[in-house]
């Protein structure tokens, strides 16, 4: 997208989301497989996007599964509304426990839980004369949900590959969890088909691949989105002050006049003094995904 304030006072185009890798749908085959040895489910969702960040097809493939909901990320999104986000899937039977995988906060839960949520069925295979050693749990979810951090930190090891880039996770591991526990990690899987909201939630939170869309069309999606719902945080984030709001909310394309705003502010300068959108948008998303921006949840109940 052109840099030129000119060129861009157009409507911005839909963003279109069209990526599910081949390795996907061979993974989802090889979750189905697995699950057959499988006593609980833990699905691990991104707190800001509780919704956007569920896999529809996980409710056909779990099926009857126990489950637990495990809403990671939880020190970017609101305190209250994880909250609310919990009572939402304790209504509807599930489980839900807030995570922070980098600080550690709300791990601990997570394997009493487990066993909590087996300790009926292991009584009865007791009585039954069946001795089980392990209790078998696979952890699924989207690529980029944390998946890895989540592990290490309930490990307490640090030897799986993390990174901040959807996709890390390949190879299938065991990793015993006390004298108990066994998790089984699978790589993130998307689905095939979504609709525009979903895909840009997934966008904001790097679910999907910077490189697979436009980063400009994603970030003045979600600068909206900051603008409307989020306007203290955005102002305190970048040193907007009352008078530049309303000068920039009042324009056609406010949006747009925000991201401008934003990197002039920011000192995201390209020769003859124009602003670098594509800079600019780094820094908006970068701001976003690291919570520099303020505790925000996208999806409320």
């Amino acid at each position: 997208m052109s840099n030129n304030k000119k060129d861009n006072q157009e409507v911005f185009s839909k963003v279109s989301i069209n990526w599910y890798p081949g390795h996907m749908a061979k993974t989802k085959r090889q979750i189905i497989d697995d699950l057959k040895i499988i006593d609980v489910v833990i699905e691990l969702l991104d707190a800001r996007i509780p919704i956007a960040s569920r896999n529809p097809d996980f409710d056909s493939i779990v099926n009857r599964k126990k489950r637990i909901v495990i809403l990671n990320k939880s020190d970017l999104s609101s305190e209250v509304e994880n909250k609310k986000w919990i009572d939402y899937f304790k209504n509807k039977g599930i489980l839900a426990v807030a995570v922070d995988s980098n600080s550690g906060k709300g791990i601990d839960r997570v394997p009493k839980e487990i066993e909590k949520i087996m300790s009926e069925d292991i009584v009865k295979m007791k009585e039954k004369g069946i001795v089980r050693k392990t209790i078998r749990v696979m952890i699924l979810g989207i690529p980029n949900v944390g998946k890895s951090s989540f592990i290490n930190r309930i490990s307490k090891k640090t030897t799986m590959q993390v990174g901040n880039r959807p996709g890390v996770t390949r190879q299938k591991q065991w990793i015993r969890i006390g004298n108990q526990i066994e998790l089984l990690d699978t790589p993130g899987v998307l689905w095939p088909k979504f609709d525009q909201d979903v895909g840009l939630k997934l966008a904001y939170t790097g679910s999907i691949k910077d490189e697979i869309l436009d980063r400009v069309d994603v970030a003045y999606n979600l600068i909206k989105i900051l603008i409307n719902e989020h306007k203290d945080k955005l102002k305190k984030r970048y040193n907007i002050t009352d008078e530049e709001y309303d000068i920039c909310k009042s324009k056609e394309n406010y949006a747009l006049e925000f991201m401008y705003l934003i990197g002039k502010k920011r000192g995201a300068l390209i020769s003859g003094g124009e602003i670098d959108l594509e800079r600019t948008s780094g820094i908006i998303l970068d701001d976003f995904r690291s919570g520099k921006t303020g505790k925000i949840t996208l999806e409320v109940v």
